[in-house]
């Protein structure tokens, strides 16, 4: 049976808007559809190595019957993945790491296999195993995101900038501000040498804007690199500008190749004052500004923040330590990793949702 031709006359007043809603709500549909299949298969893996550790302990039975059940179940569904012996010991695993059932159906269950495969072998501390799961359900972190962020200890880092977000930002977006910035940041996916100069270093950063961001965490837009403000006749230039969506403001990141000098927060204050004067909008939050130094004293840059007007963190910076020219080759370019990153998802793994 042949299509009928499409009509090329135009379509009926508010044909568009309804055709676009209708996208919407099948792409929701189709997204609701798969999250279930997925928490279903991952409750039914808890389930089977609940009883697999149950049954083990109450028979008495040994490994081998991991390798007997493998094979009985794959034979049962030869069209169905994730029976394998390993796949098996996993789900034996998986369950003895959560033995309450409503983590597995509140939180991890959201996950695919594979990102509970990560935590599982990533992690040994249930706590840290459960915040990074739940940080991946929230911003949607593909396997490999997840793997980078818990290598680089993204959460143990988050919130440990030195500010004074606390007495100059409102207590509702403070907290927030705090927890956005990190210490140290790790640049080590940077081509630089340790000696690197600040210019050097910005336009490696820029030039890896994709990595920059991911280590910058979700929420943050990149606006422009070396960003003019004219000022009384005067030109200025911002090393990066960010605009953050969560906190509704712009940031300010201003780069020192040296240790931490509390006259580095005249500069950055100076900028943050041109942000708010001639960028910002009045819908926008004041500008917060973020100093990045190799090195730095904490106490001298908490004296140094105290009377400082302006909201401001400083955190250090981490560059890659010199590797063996053995060593370098092995590992992949920063293109390759940023091909991973904004590519498609893993291949999946066998029994994943």
């Amino acid at each position: 049976m042949t299509s009928r031709p499409v009509s090329l006359t135009p379509p009926p007043t508010g044909y568009t808007d309804w055709l676009a809603e209708l996208k919407t709500r099948i792409h929701s549909a189709q997204q609701r559809a798969a999250l279930a299949v997925n928490r279903e298969l991952v409750l039914l893996y808890w389930q089977m190595g609940r009883d697999i550790l149950e049954r083990q302990g109450r028979e008495g039975w040994g490994a081998k019957v991991i390798e007997r059940l493998a094979h009985d179940l794959r034979t049962a569904f030869p069209d169905m993945k994730g029976f394998s012996r390993a796949n098996l010991m996993s789900m034996r695993s998986f369950a003895e790491a959560w033995p309450d059932p409503a983590i597995v159906q509140q939180a991890v269950g959201q996950l695919p296999w594979g990102h509970n495969l990560v935590l599982l072998a990533k992690l040994k501390n249930p706590a840290r195993r459960l915040a990074y799961a739940q940080r991946a359900i929230e911003h949607g972190w593909s396997r490999a995101v997840l793997t980078i962020h818990i290598e680089a200890s993204l959460l143990e880092r988050e919130g440990k900038a030195v500010t004074n977000f606390a007495e100059r930002l409102p207590s509702l977006g403070s907290d927030l501000a705090q927890q956005t910035l990190k210490d140290p940041y790790l640049f080590d996916f940077l081509d630089v040498g340790q000696k690197a100069h600040e210019r050097e270093i910005e336009g490696a950063l820029v030039q890896h804007v994709t990595r920059f961001l991911l280590e910058l965490v979700a929420g943050f837009a990149f606006v422009g690199r070396q960003v003019s403000l004219e000022v009384g006749g005067d030109d200025f230039f911002i090393d990066l500008l960010f605009y953050h969506l969560k906190l509704r403001c712009y940031v300010v990141i201003e780069l020192k190749a040296e240790k931490f000098n509390p006259e580095h927060l005249g500069q950055l204050s100076f900028y943050l004052a041109a942000v708010d004067g001639q960028i910002k909008s009045e819908h926008d939050a004041p500008t917060i500004g973020l100093l990045l130094c190799k090195s730095k004293n904490k106490v001298v840059a908490e004296y140094a923040l105290r009377n400082v007007a302006a909201p401001i963190g400083v955190a250090e910076y981490q560059l890659l330590e010199s590797l063996p020219d053995i060593l370098q080759t092995s590992l992949p370019s920063i293109e390759q990793i940023e091909q991973e990153l904004t590519g498609p998802d893993d291949a999946t793994t066998e029994g994943d949702a």
